[in-house]
């Protein structure tokens, strides 16, 4: 796989001092141009869909239809809902005066934050660096955009596409490896928006902190899933199948270690193993719609979590392909670091409780996750939430809250902060701004020396 140039520093800086002299012209800042930018990125979507589903086929053999449904289509929802949205989102919102400040108006006006940062990584590459700057745009602010080197391919392609429909001194594409991003990060936004791990987290919020620079971060961790008594098996085995080998694993809201009521262990792991055929036939290496892990290093480390307990379903790898076929792992050591870490792959763990109240406590004394799933009765499912956090949850389902741009999407703790889709990406990259405004000629006399009749305005306080 061909590695990406990176980007040298002095062209990076030129950038981005470009970037801060057209913000600073106030060119982004009327609805007509937002609006305008948004339709030409829509319209670009359209034209270059062939040559990034082609990009993400040769990076991550990553099928057409999963190409849109999981990346392309997507962005162009969060575009479409901006059109609809941009003028009542720019809409300066009234707030009650109190009678102390009468006769002055209150109101929030929203202002772009400026020049935004966003990181992206490799695992829906698409998607997560252009989601972002769906928000980016709509709120009137200019982007730097760096994608993956892991996926160079497709980060090529987006790099070509960016090109053609924006001018760099609004939004520009920038290459390499961790080194640029050391050099990104040690230059002053407005806003970064990172996606990526925990760990890359804390550098990104240490760097950022060194200039007060507002923060966007979109983590993972280990996103545990419970089937519990009263869940209907054949469905939940459907829907964890899919939400495990949905991009192989290599999903940050991937369901990570599977809680189940040990009773239900056994027609579980029998349904899941029909469910797994369904999807993906007697071989999933065959199969035209089963991707493959990015690179070795992230095939040898999930390749080796196979090793950690017993394989009741699956298990076969192939290191030529990057291939692991869709594993089932039992009687796993709870020391073991299949337990501990974020698999990021098709290995799924299972660990057996016999009551529900176990499977909190096992996820309350880990970080807090991204997502979290039950499968089981609504009213239990209800109850787990009020007990647990989690970024997101699903019940009786996975993944597919990230599917409804009316829901915020973002983490909690370990897993990130700040949130995106919909209005909250126009809010992330925005910052409302509290605005008094005064009548010339009326002024209160109350607030001024020698404060006459205070006895009455303390009343009124």
């Amino acid at each position: 796989m061909a590695t990406l140039e990176n980007t040298p520093a002095a062209r990076i800086s030129e950038i981005a001092a470009s970037q801060k002299a057209y913000f600073r012209s106030g060119a982004t800042l009327s609805e007509p141009f937002r609006r305008t930018m948004l339709r030409r990125f829509d319209a670009a979507m359209v034209n270059w869909e062939k040559r990034l589903c082609d990009a993400l086929w040769q990076d991550l053999h990553k099928s057409p239809e999963e190409a849109y449904l999981t990346e392309i289509s997507i962005v162009r929802g969060e575009i479409r809902k901006h059109l609809r949205h941009l003028k009542e989102w720019m809409r300066p919102e009234r707030r009650p005066t109190p009678l102390k400040l009468l006769p002055s108006k209150s109101r929030i006006i929203k202002e772009p934050l400026g020049q935004a940062l966003i990181v992206s990584p490799w695992n829906y590459p698409v998607q997560l660096l252009l989601n972002p700057l769906v928000g980016a745009i709509s709120a009137g602010c200019t982007a730097v955009l760096k994608p993956s080197p892991y996926t160079p391919t497709v980060a090529r392609t987006l790099e070509a596409m960016i090109r053609e429909i924006f001018d760099e001194e609004y939004v520009a594409v920038v290459q390499g490896n961790r080194e640029v991003n050391r050099r990104l990060f040690d230059l002053r936004w407005d806003v970064i928006f990172f996606t990526g791990s925990p760990d890359l987290g804390r550098t990104v919020m240490e760097a950022a902190a060194r200039t007060l620079t507002p923060v966007v971060l979109e983590l993972g961790g280990k996103s545990p899933c419970i089937v519990d008594r009263g869940a209907d098996l054949r469905v939940a085995a459907r829907r964890i199948a899919w939400g495990k080998t949905l991009n192989a694993g290599q999903t940050c809201i991937a369901p990570d270690y599977l809680l189940i009521h040990r009773p239900l262990l056994a027609p579980f792991r029998e349904a899941y193993t029909r469910a797994l055929r369904k999807l993906h036939g007697d071989d999933a290496r065959q199969s035209p719609f089963y991707v493959r892990m990015v690179n070795d290093r992230a095939f040898q480390r999930v390749a080796g979590y196979l090793t950690q307990g017993k394989i009741t379903a699956g298990g076969r790898t192939d290191a030529a392909e990057r291939y692991i076929e869709p594993t089932l792992l039992e009687e796993v050591d709870p020391a073991a670091s299949v337990l501990h870490e974020e698999i990021f792959g098709p290995v799924l763990p299972v660990v057996p409780f016999d009551e529900t109240r176990e499977a909190v406590e096992f996820i309350t004394a880990r970080e807090k996750p991204l997502a979290l799933y039950y499968f089981g009765t609504e009213a239990a499912g209800r109850d787990v939430l009020l007990h647990t956090s989690s970024g997101g949850a699903c019940l009786n389902d996975t993944i597919m809250h990230i599917a409804n741009e009316e829901l915020p999407f973002g983490g909690v703790g370990n897993s990130g902060m700040g949130r995106y889709h919909g209005k909250e990406s126009f809010d992330a990259f925005s910052h409302r701004r509290a605005v008094v405004c005064a009548p010339r000629r009326f002024d209160l006399p109350f607030r001024y020396p020698p404060y006459k009749g205070f006895r009455w305005v303390k009343k009124i306080l």
